[in-house]
């Protein structure tokens, strides 16, 4: 997994140092790939966490036509992403990657803040 070629631009918020959340080849290309099919078509990608699962919060995505008056405004390449200000505590340092097996694909998340997750692994506690 390679994330080195992908440096975000802050549009909005923070500076580029305290970017929440990284993503990387993979996941932007796989994005747009899916943004394109959507009509209209997006204006960018919403990341964030919110409460629910066993193991008390979930990631969630979404595509969004503006950002929020609490969001940060991040660009990777030619994507932007919405982070809102409660989710960015949470997706310090997380990665976001799309994986292709034999048996699934999907985005995965890799958070080092995150102490356990559930069995299935679709939820987390920091």
């Amino acid at each position: 997994m390679s994330t080195a070629t992908v440096t975000p631009e802050v549009v909005v918020g923070a500076p580029a140092s305290t970017t929440p959340v990284t993503l990387t080849p993979a996941a932007i290309n796989k994005v747009r790939e899916i943004m394109a099919t959507q009509s209209p078509v997006p204006a960018g990608l919403r990341i964030g966490v919110v409460g629910g699962g066993c193991s008390g919060f979930q990631y969630s995505m979404s595509f969004e036509n503006q950002s929020g008056m609490m969001d940060k405004v991040y660009k990777f390449e030619d994507l932007k992403v919405f982070v809102d200000a409660t989710s960015a505590m949470y997706l310090s340092n997380c990665t976001v990657d799309y994986v292709e097996t034999l048996e699934a694909a999907g985005f995965k998340f890799e958070n080092a803040a995150v102490k356990s997750t559930c069995g299935c692994g679709s939820s987390f506690s920091v």
